[in-house]
């Protein structure tokens, strides 16, 4: 379809702190009513897509955005929909969907057009149907903002361990296993350690594809949450595993095409700032990094010389979130 026929629109995920989200059923009338979605519109031709935004939510919702990151772009084809008598409801058409995290806003939202609205948590709501656009957007949003790479190599054991409690109980909630240099039985305790530690606090791990247990074909003898692939595994990926969280490592366009094509659920994209893992490699900075990113559909982790501190930038260029290796530890 040419880009003539393509209706963008802007959409608000609003987010509480409690990560609860305001969701808004179509009211009757509107095509598609009766079902839920993220609050939005339609992106009038004099406007950019967070001006959109504002203006949509203030004449829905009655609120006034004041800080919002760029998140996710999607293009979804809604089909053509048909009443109980058969008739035509709703022609198809192709929308380009803007998402945008809203985290602070003035005023209480109402439903100003006569719509239901209702707080809920992304990974486990109490309303429906959903538009069918927004089911990977409810994925995305079950993904933390802040992704932490073990470093058992740098810090020993002792202090991996010490210092992975201590994240844990500050609200760490994934992690990736890369720790190519241990045997598969030392890989196997290590991991299961990670697990066991993770468990309590609701933690996802997921292990890298470098590592020995999926060499040989044995990562289901961990309860691992998912597979984080190489920028070199990615490439040789034909099919998105099933039942499992995927994501990869990305540092280029190619690979972030690759990535997107097999709907992984997330990537991250390197190097960032200069980092010492990687001290050859030239890094993108934040508005090449932007550039990249920009309509891309995953969320993407900002990596590569990051600190905690980061977050807000790295946001506000597009990023799902950060990914440490070294500062989540220190």
């Amino acid at each position: 379809m040419s880009a003539a026929h393509i209706t963008h629109a802007a959409v608000g995920v609003i987010q509480r702190d409690d990560g609860q989200v305001l969701l808004a059923e179509r009211p009757l009338g509107k095509a598609w009513a009766g079902y839920w979605e993220f609050p939005g519109g339609k992106i009038e031709d004099n406007e950019t897509p967070v001006q959109g935004l504002r203006r949509e939510l203030q004449e829905e919702l009655g609120i006034t955005a004041t800080s919002s990151y760029p998140w996710l772009t999607r293009t979804f084809d809604y089909p053509e929909k048909y009443d109980a008598k058969g008739k035509l409801e709703t022609p198809a058409k192709t929308v380009k969907l803007h998402f945008f995290v809203v985290t602070t806003w003035l005023g209480a939202p109402m439903g100003l057009e006569s719509q239901a609205i209702s707080w809920q948590r992304p990974e486990k709501l109490s309303v429906s149907p959903m538009l069918p656009a927004n089911a990977p957007i409810l994925k995305a949003l079950s993904l933390s903002n802040t992704y932490a790479i073990t470093n058992l190599s740098e810090l020993g054991e002792v202090l991996f361990f010490k210092r992975l409690k201590i994240a844990l109980e500050n609200g760490l909630m994934m992690i990736q296993v890369r720790e190519k240099q241990l045997t598969v039985v030392d890989f196997h305790l290590f991991v299961e350690r990670v697990i066991k530690m993770a468990e309590p606090y609701k933690a996802k791990v997921l292990l890298n594809s470098d590592s020995p247990y999926l060499e040989l074909g044995l990562a289901n003898e961990l309860n691992v949450a998912g597979i984080h692939f190489t920028a070199q595994d990615l490439m040789k990926l034909q099919v998105k595993p099933e039942g499992v969280l995927s994501g990869a490592s990305c540092h280029n366009s190619q690979e972030l095409t690759k990535a997107e094509a097999l709907s992984l659920d997330y990537v991250m994209l390197s190097p960032v700032k200069a980092t010492l893992s990687h001290a050859e490699a030239n890094p993108l900075g934040w508005d090449k990094f932007r550039e990249l990113i920009a309509d891309y559909s995953l969320p993407v982790y900002a990596l590569g010389g990051m600190h905690a501190t980061d977050l807000h930038t790295a946001r506000s260029h597009g990023a799902h979130g950060i990914a440490m290796l070294r500062d989540i530890w220190y």
